[in-house]
């Protein structure tokens, strides 16, 4: 059988398609469609098991109710757990979200937010990747609403919600130098987002105020897990010297783990380790590792607070939100006696 269409309801109660989505709409008493006439379209909606397409209802109503959340990597365990708690949350207010990964790539990036915006989604969570400045500020222009997360443009102008990635950095950092280890190294990525820059300088400035010449592995964000296992590996095989690595993402201290059980260095006695970003699987590794907690049910709720009060009014100030990390401290960052 073939789908029904808003005409053929119109067609089966003997009326207008302006009238059917007036009633779908639920604006049948504004427009003084009568009692009976808004029963026998409801009705044939039932009977027939029509279902609206709700892209096509916003072409007509501009609001689809659908938010659109375009983040890094869904696959990955921080950006998952947010994407959970802000579709959690938007249900309960009444929109439904499609959440798409961009792999950090410019080009994919784009060509989600152009086909999103040709489906006329009401507002757009964003992780940006580097060279986006253009499509946000068009946006902005366009008063779409949009909120960055994790990360953010320094010359753009817009709402975001991140954590002090240099604060975290420098109290990760610091706590190994209290701990008694003194040759760290920074395991990072090749990028110059403002979130791995503000990581960077968290420990190149905790580094030199311990009198430490900084020893920092920057590996590019495209690799395969092999690829960084391999990387990672190979350098700690090239600084023998060094007993602490603070690894800058989650996704990296999970293959830096992996390089340091194959070279079988035991933790924390050959290598103490410090992750950002904690994750439950930190928790119940042995030996357990510290790390960077970010506060995900408050950025999360903030982010979807903040786009929802802009689908409301295009008036609304701008926000910049920054939120504080907890340094968890496990066995992995304690010097054995």
């Amino acid at each position: 059988m073939a789908k029904l269409s808003i005409k053929d309801i119109a067609q089966r109660c003997n009326t207008s398609i302006t009238t059917v989505s007036f009633v779908l709409n639920g604006r049948a008493d504004e427009k003084r469609i009568s009692r009976d006439l808004k029963e026998k379209i409801l009705k044939t909606i039932e009977d027939t098991g029509y279902k609206q397409n709700q892209f096509a209802r916003g072409m007509r109503t501009g609001k689809t109710n659908i938010i659109g959340l375009i983040i890094e990597d869904i696959s990955n365990v921080f950006f998952s757990a947010v994407a959970r708690i802000i579709e959690e949350d938007a249900y309960k207010r009444g929109y439904k979200i499609i959440y798409c990964s961009t792999d950090d790539n410019t080009e994919k990036t784009k060509e989600l937010i152009k086909l999103f915006i040709e489906q006329n989604l009401d507002g757009y969570i964003i992780t940006p990747p580097k060279g986006l400045e253009d499509e946000i500020q068009l946006m902005i222009n366009n008063k779409i609403p949009v909120v960055l997360f994790d990360r953010y443009f320094v010359d753009l102008e817009t709402d975001y919600v991140v954590v002090d990635n240099f604060n975290a950095s420098k109290k990760a950092v610091q706590h190994l130098f209290d701990s008694g280890f003194e040759n760290i190294a920074l395991v990072t990525t090749s990028s110059d987002q403002t979130q791995m820059v503000e990581r960077l300088n968290g420990y190149e400035k905790t580094l030199i105020k311990n009198g430490k010449k900084p020893k920092i592995l920057k590996i590019p964000f495209n690799q395969s897990a092999e690829e960084n296992i391999k990387a990672i590996s190979t350098y700690l095989k090239k600084n023998k010297e060094l007993d602490a690595i603070f690894f800058s993402t989650n996704y990296l201290a999970f293959k830096g783990l992996e390089a340091i059980s194959q070279l079988k260095l035991k933790i924390p006695d050959d290598l103490a380790v410090v992750a950002f970003d904690d994750q439950d699987f930190f928790r119940i590794y042995n030996p357990s590792i510290s790390a960077i907690g970010q506060p995900v049910k408050d950025i999360s709720l903030k982010l979807i607070d903040i786009l929802l009060q802009k689908m409301e009014s295009d008036e609304k100030p701008i926000e910049k939100i920054t939120l504080s990390t907890n340094l968890i401290v496990r066995n992995s960052s304690i010097k054995v006696k």
